[in-house]
Formats: C-alpha cells, sequence, structure tokens
C-alpha cells in the first residue's frame, strides 16, 4: 500500500508532508499522541506476556535452583557407583 502515490494541488506528497508535519511539530498533542501510540505498541505485547506468570522474587529463584542442584548431584552420584 503505498500512500506516496496521492499527491496534492501543488505537486507535493500530501501524506507526507502531513506525516513530518505531526513528526516535528513538537506540539503538546503530537508528542502526547507520540508516547500513547509507543505506549500502545510496547505495552500490549508486554501485558499479553506477562499476565499468566506469577512474578518471582530472588529468593524463591535461588531456592529452585538449589532444589534443582542438589536433586542433580543426588542423582549423579548414585549412577556413578
Amino acid at each position: 500500500m503505498n500512500f506516496d502515490a496521492k499527491k496534492s494541488g501543488n505537486g507535493g506528497w500530501q501524506f507526507r508532508s502531513k506525516f513530518e508535519y505531526y513528526l516535528y511539530s513538537g506540539e503538546k498533542k503530537h508528542v502526547f499522541a507520540g508516547i500513547a501510540i509507543f505506549g500502545v505498541i510496547f505495552g500490549v505485547p508486554w501485558y499479553l506476556m506477562t499476565r499468566g506468570s506469577k512474578q518471582q522474587s530472588h529468593q524463591d529463584y535461588m531456592e529452585r535452583a538449589d532444589k534443582a542442584r542438589s536433586a542433580r548431584l543426588s542423582t549423579g552420584s548414585s549412577t556413578a557407583s
């Protein structure tokens, strides 16, 4: 889909000129809209990735790692004998 194909009466690119105006104007409403757009673009995937998982603390992670390490070492020493 080519947005640049639509020319205005003065020979300029209508979509491109409007886009560049909004992008570089620095008006508060355009800045707010840009922040909102980026928030949605990055916020929705983050929400979808983290919605089902319980956040774990570092202590929980270390306890699970110690348990797995001890289980691995205990099975490794019994099979080596």
